[in-house]
């Protein structure tokens, strides 16, 4: 049976179609994944991520845990500041990508991870816990919701005293929400747009009344509830990677375009040895972003990617139809030697070859 966020009501009465996502029941969309994802590109809307993982790690050695089993280095993380990482297996393939939140002072860190891996990080972790630190769980009591969009900060500006034009980019702050205090506005989020995530206690913090404050507050900017959809539609257009479809345990952060927050220099952590062979060699594919060049032409995950001869090079890891900018584009992995921007490929699509080009994402202007 799945589980329900605290807000699982509120969608309901919304008429959202729900679906199973991590073990959730999640919306998909209310009114229309194209209605929802143009909100977020031109105004505001709001995701229930409440689904999302959140692990803390205490203790005099949290840090050392941390930098254990992540790649990126949270030896640099300021208060107040969050990361982008991963963690690997010891062969280099990716447990999962997650964010890294340093607490104040000493007070460790907060990890938040993907729904559908919560189970499996927290054992990875635990297993690999070594030192004086306890992990806790704490996924269940958090909630979790994204306010993005061009008209994100003048909605949200209206329910706190925080001044949130000071967050800077990948920084959070903690402050009140409407009459709740310890809600933390964090400057990240998943759509390419300008936005925070909002995590709080559901049991000090009365979850629906946040959801209507922040649906009150963007009434004037037509504010829309937004599902899993348009959230997908949003991150492929900036080329953001999905666990499960464009890395897995089967592919390495270095192949998947995530070599910038690799920290081989770091000192040691688990994969490092394997990722380290992997740079000295090379990669042998990479994960690119796509644009086919023919129209009603739609890549899905797990079409094959062809060269001109009609060899097999790759294959499709995220694919749809780009709601901005009107035609098909998609991720994949393909052989280093194709992965030059403005190389000509094919997808193929139901036995017939739709021809595209190797484009670097993002595949619309970054805001």
């Amino acid at each position: 049976m799945s589980k329900k966020t605290p807000f699982h009501d509120i969608h309901q009465k919304l008429g959202a179609k729900l679906i199973d996502f991590g073990g959730y029941d999640m919306p998909v969309q209310y009114d229309g994944i194209k209605q929802e994802h143009n909100a977020v590109r031109s105004s505001v809307g709001m995701f229930d991520v409440s689904h999302m993982g959140e692990f803390y790690v205490n203790g005099s050695e949290a840090l050392d845990l941390v930098q254990h089993v992540t790649i990126n280095d949270a030896s640099k993380l300021k208060d107040g500041q969050a990361q982008y990482s991963a963690m690997c297996y010891e062969d280099g393939g990716i447990v999962d990508d997650l964010l890294v939140y340093k607490l104040p002072g000493d007070d460790g860190f907060i990890l938040v991870v993907n729904a559908s891996n919560i189970e499996k990080d927290l054992h990875w972790i635990r297993e690999n816990n070594n030192y004086d630190a306890e992990v806790r769980d704490q996924s269940k009591d958090t909630c979790l919701l994204a306010v993005q969009g061009p008209r994100s900060l003048e909605t949200l500006k209206k329910v706190t005293d925080l001044n949130l034009q000071d967050i800077k980019f990948y920084h959070y702050a903690m402050g009140n929400c409407g009459s709740y205090d310890n809600v933390v506005f964090s400057a990240t989020g998943y759509t390419g747009e300008k936005g925070f995530e909002i995590y709080f206690d559901k049991n000090n913090v009365d979850p629906k009344a946040i959801w209507n404050a922040i649906m009150e507050a963007g009434e004037e900017f037509d504010i829309q509830p937004c599902g899993l959809g348009a959230r997908d539609t949003l991150r492929l257009e900036m080329g953001f990677a999905l666990y499960g479809n464009d890395i897995t345990k089967d592919t390495n952060p270095l192949e998947a375009g995530l070599g910038w927050l690799t920290k081989l220099d770091k000192g040691n952590f688990i994969g490092r040895d394997a990722l380290k062979a992997v740079k000295e060699k090379g990669v042998s594919r990479k994960l690119v972003g796509f644009t086919v060049n023919e129209k009603r032409a739609i890549p899905r995950s797990g079409y094959s990617i062809l060269d001109e001869d009609g060899e097999k090079i790759g294959t499709v890891t995220s694919g749809s139809q780009s709601i901005t900018l009107g035609n098909a584009i998609g991720m994949g992995y393909i052989e280093r030697s194709f992965a030059e921007a403005g190389t000509r490929i094919y997808i193929e699509i139901r036995s017939k070859q739709a021809e595209a080009t190797v484009t670097a994402p993002p595949f619309i202007a970054k805001k």
